[in-house]
């Protein structure tokens, strides 16, 4: 969840007080009383205007119990879209339990569109908000440097991955096949896999250095390693996923294919031999961090206006 306590500092930075209560994600009914217990703790000692979830599921059914002000949701993908890693009866609990707490929360913000067609009701006050990129952090860099430090041979085209913390979701196997294939027409090529463990300040060298991003996932929120390689100029091949097509709209450099691993192999074949970066960095600066965090705090001014009107008291 770092993307989430970056947008936490962001909020804070903007002005806005903030205290963070850590939520551990199990359906142990034991678990879940003690959470609900140390938020309204917090509540009680903090005294907030708004309480913000940063995922759906148990932690924001938790909230929505636990709050006495009102909730705001983010939804970030696999707390509404089906996991492959979890199985159908624990896909169909958190769905449950993430459409329970929507439907008592005062705001909703969804990564991405898509998100939308996964609540279960109308909510009017849903917005489409992606996660911001921090387009200091993450920009073109030398690619020379970026080897040089990552100790990578100059010549091998890499392809890299982001296997996270589920590579059954992210797909990782069909990544393999596809990468096998290419290898079989570029013998040198080879795939660099991140696994949820690099420091996330370390990205923007594995960016730099790679010949192009390899996305094969079966469900998306709206992935924020796509975000990052646009700011990057790096290269991408993807599935028709979460988001991705609307942000690599008019990219160059940019391949979206079927979930194929021929069609995938042959695309990042073509994205290799160009020899090109992309021109993502100036298409998503509408996504830059500073925008995104305003965006948020916009969230929390209309639902707290809402609040007054419906009190009869001024904003």
């Amino acid at each position: 969840m770092v993307f989430a306590h970056a947008e936490i500092d962001r909020i804070a930075a903007g002005g806005v007080s903030t205290t963070v209560v850590p939520f551990q994600s199990s359906i142990s009914p034991g678990v879940l009383f003690r959470q609900i217990r140390a938020i309204r703790s917090r509540i009680h000692e903090f005294r907030p205007d708004v309480v913000h979830a940063h995922f759906g599921t148990i932690t924001a059914l938790a909230t929505v119990l636990a709050a006495d002000v009102p909730v705001i949701i983010t939804f970030r993908g696999s707390d509404l879209n089906p996991s492959p890693s979890d199985g159908w009866m624990r896909n169909a609990v958190q769905n449950i339990l993430s459409n329970t707490a929507a439907r008592f929360a005062e705001g909703i913000i969804l990564v991405s569109r898509q998100l939308r067609s996964r609540l279960w009701f109308y909510h009017p006050n849903a917005r489409v908000i992606p996660t911001g990129v921090d387009m200091d952090v993450f920009k073109p860099g030398s690619r020379v440097e970026a080897r040089e430090k990552l100790g990578w041979r100059f010549n091998d085209p890499v392809v890299l991955f982001n296997a996270g913390l589920s590579p059954l979701v992210k797909r990782l196997d069909l990544a393999e096949q596809a990468v096998g294939l290419l290898r079989q027409r570029v013998p040198t090529v080879r795939m660099h896999v991140l696994d949820g463990r690099t420091p996330h300040q370390e990205l923007p060298l594995y960016m730099n250095a790679a010949d192009c991003l390899l996305v094969t996932s079966d469900f998306e929120g709206s992935p924020d390693i796509v975000k990052e390689a646009l700011a990057s100029n790096l290269p991408i091949v993807s599935v028709d996923v979460g988001d991705v097509r609307e942000r690599t709209e008019g990219v160059s450099g940019v391949e979206i294919v079927a979930r194929d691993r021929q069609a995938l192999a042959s695309a990042a074949e073509r994205i290799i031999e160009s020899a090109t970066r992309s021109n993502g960095r100036e298409k998503i600066a509408e996504l830059d961090s500073g925008r995104i965090r305003d965006a948020v705090i916009e969230v929390y001014e209309e639902v707290l206006r809402r609040e007054a009107a419906k009190r009869g008291s001024p904003s």
